[in-house]
């Protein structure tokens, strides 16, 4: 199995069994959700057929990673890369609120974005946030990815969202950056 290890991170792809309550929590927090465009899940039942049936890994090498604190292996949030049904490979994170503010989005992020373009060769990542997320947008700034601008009034999987930024960054680009 996949791990990537940061300083103060520890990451590894999601496994339902042992995850099922941490992101049945995290997704049960308004706060964490309130930007996602998606809502809880309606149980713990669900929330386990749906990580069970996550296919990312298995098709495309890539998903979203379970992030624990190094020092006493607590989950924070997820972390990771999903491709789309367009292609494009989509970052993407959550973290318990408890957690925000400590910098582990942005080194959870870094730590993704090196394990797209060097161990995957991913040629492009994207990222989207809701405009008045600030927060998020700060953690993409923060990893250098580049702001391509602003959908207004756009539907996302049945979702409807009024200001949708996006970011990109390019391996080239990524490659240009002192990250490694």
């Amino acid at each position: 199995m996949i791990e990537l290890e940061t300083s103060r991170l520890i990451m590894r792809p999601i496994i339902a069994k042992k995850d099922n309550l941490y992101l049945y929590e995290l997704n049960i927090d308004p706060e964490v959700t309130k930007y996602t465009g998606n809502g809880p899940f309606d149980s713990e039942e669900d929330c386990f057929k749906f990580y069970s049936e996550y296919n990312q890994y298995e098709k495309y090498k890539m998903g979203r990673f379970s992030v624990f604190l190094k020092k006493d292996d607590s989950f924070l949030g997820w972390c990771g890369l999903k491709k789309g049904e367009d292609g494009l490979v989509d970052l993407g994170f959550r973290f318990f609120k408890k957690h925000w503010n400590n910098g582990y989005a942005t080194e959870a992020v870094k730590a993704i974005l090196i394990f797209g373009f060097e161990l995957l060769k991913l040629n492009k990542i994207s990222a989207t946030h809701l405009e008045e997320n600030t927060s998020s947008g700060k953690v993409m700034i923060k990893n250098n990815m580049i702001k391509e601008g602003v959908l207004k009034d756009h539907t996302k999987k049945g979702a409807f969202y009024r200001s949708l930024v996006q970011y990109r960054l390019t391996r080239e680009e990524f490659r240009n950056l002192d990250v490694v």
